[in-house]
Parts: structure tokens; sequence; C-alpha cells
């Protein structure tokens, strides 16, 4: 459920409350993506090679290394992008700035919808180096390396419904709640109305009956004499 202050998060100065930031979706989430790559690279590294005849690490997965490097890498940088992503989400809450919290909702979004794409493609590499892998050796040896394919698969729906909640919050502070006053009114005034004039202005003309003379100006001569007259204090 989103929260009530910007991009999803608790308003500034809200009591931090541990029981509702662990049952947060995007927490658990990020706690099944944390489960999920321990199981997967410890699955490859600790099973997933073997020595051969000439006493040479060899993958598991068809004799290709590739194949047991890829799915490791992906794996290690989502452990340790989960940590930081959870720390991310204790802090989310108080920070302080608006522009602070969408860029953090943008990186989680296009972290995650990347890490969906790559583990995507780690899950197909994985399946089809295995599905053509001959000569393993026993059966108990099958099992770690079918568990670090399943559970590559499974972290495609993890870090994808992270990524859709990532596109809430982001979709969720853009709307007009969080958009200031002069952007939800035309040319800044209540109502799209114009700036209203000095008090007494008349539209098109100006009321010349309270007009009075500048106190210092000078007098007029009607006769043309050319004297001049100084003007009286």
């Amino acid at each position: 459920m989103m929260e009530g202050g910007a991009f999803g998060g608790a308003k500034m100065g809200a009591a931090f409350d541990p029981i509702a930031f662990i049952q947060r979706p995007q927490v658990i989430l990020r706690a099944l993506c944390l489960l999920f790559s321990i199981i997967i690279f410890g699955c490859i590294s600790s099973q997933g090679w073997y020595e051969d005849d000439d006493m040479k690490q060899v993958c598991m997965y068809n004799q290709n290394s590739g194949a047991c490097n890829y799915g490791t890498g992906i794996a290690v940088i989502a452990f340790l992008a989960c940590f930081a992503f959870i720390a991310g989400e204790f802090f989310f809450s108080r920070m302080s700035s608006v522009k602070t919290r969408k860029h953090y909702v943008l990186a989680d979004l296009g972290f995650s919808g990347f890490w969906t794409f790559l583990f995507f493609v780690s899950f197909c590499f994985l399946t089809n180096s295995w599905s053509n892998t001959e000569g393993v050796p026993t059966a108990n040896d099958k099992n770690p390396v079918q568990a670090a394919i399943a559970f590559t698969f499974f972290s495609i729906f993890t870090w994808g419904a992270l990524a859709y909640l990532a596109y809430l919050r982001f979709k969720q502070g853009t709307g007009n709640e969080f958009a200031t006053g002069y952007d939800q009114q035309e040319g800044g005034v209540p109502g799209g109305a114009g700036y209203a004039g000095y008090p007494g202005a008349m539209d098109g003309s100006a009321d010349q009956s309270g007009y009075q003379e500048p106190p210092f100006s000078q007098p007029q001569d009607p006769a043309g004499t050319g004297n001049f007259q100084p003007p009286a204090y």
C-alpha cells in the first residue's frame, strides 16, 4: 500500500515503525531477492565446478565457464544491491527533498527493470547450457545446478515485481497532489484569472475627476506676455 507522502513514502516527522517497515512489499521482495541470490551463487560456486582428468576446473553447465561466471556475477551484484536498496528504504521516509526521493525511485525503477532482464538472460543461458550437458558424474551433482536454474527463474518475478512497485511510486509522485499551487493554476492566479489593476483603474480610460495638478508646476501665461510669474508657495 502506498503511503501518504511524496512518491509513496511517509511524511516527514512521522515516527519510525519497525513492524510496518518489515511489512512493506518492497522490503519483503528485497529479502526474497537477497535469499535467492545467496542460493544461486552458493550453488554455482560450490557445486557448479568440477575437476576434469587434467585437474582443471570445468563448469558443470556443458563445460561452459561463461555460464557459471555469468550466473554467479549477476547473483553477487544483486546480493549487494539488495542491501543498498533496503538501506535506501530505511532512509526514504527521512528524505526531506522531493527531488531526492524522485532520484531514488528512478534508480530503483531502472536497476530493478534492468536486473529483471539480466536474470531472464541468465535463466535462458543456464537452461540451454544444462540441456546440452552430457556425462554428469552423479545425481547429487545435478541438484545444486538445477536449484540455481530454478531460483534464477524465481528471481525474474521478484525483480519484476520490484520494478512494477517502483513504477507505481513514480506514477504517484508525479500526480497533481504533489504539484505546487502555481503548477495547478493557469498563469499562477487562481481560476486562471488575470492580475487585477490598481484600485480605481477604469477599462480603457482613467478617471480624470480625481486628478490634481503637481504642486510645483509652472503657471500658464494666457496673455502670452512672457512675464515670469513666480509660483506661490
